[in-house]
């Protein structure tokens, strides 16, 4: 195969790889990007492991049965978050939500794209 058929058949894959990680990582208004999502639910698929709760509102504090029962499941999600490792980072990983502003991450993905895509083009001209 000639210089120029290997260096366009990269090219390709360069481009393509670029648009799955590109996809996989646009984030939709108001939710996570496919690829947090997929992560999601692969540190936890049974949906096993506990969520941390959240503080008990007013009112419910004075309820005796609310209390204990919040205060078992922080129990149990402090014991596994104390086993360490991959536990506690399969916890933080099922709760995971984009690090970034969606506009700006759209915003920087779009430029990897066009850059990417720039780069191969001059690359398969040579």
């Amino acid at each position: 195969m000639s210089n120029q058929g290997r260096s366009s058949r990269r090219g390709w894959w360069i481009l393509f790889i670029t648009a799955v990680v590109i996809v996989a990582t646009w984030p939709p208004d108001g939710d996570r990007s496919l690829g947090l999502k997929v992560t999601n639910w692969l540190v936890d698929p049974g949906d096993q492991l506990p969520l941390l709760p959240a503080q008990l509102g007013f009112g419910l504090s004075d309820d005796p049965l609310a209390v204990e029962q919040r205060d078992a499941q922080v129990r149990h999600y402090d014991e596994l978050y104390g086993q360490g490792g991959w536990t506690r980072m399969r916890l933080a990983l099922k709760v995971a939500r984009d690090p970034f502003d969606p506009s700006t991450t759209r915003q920087v993905l779009l430029l990897v794209g066009v850059v990417v895509g720039f780069a191969v083009m001059r690359q398969s001209r040579v």
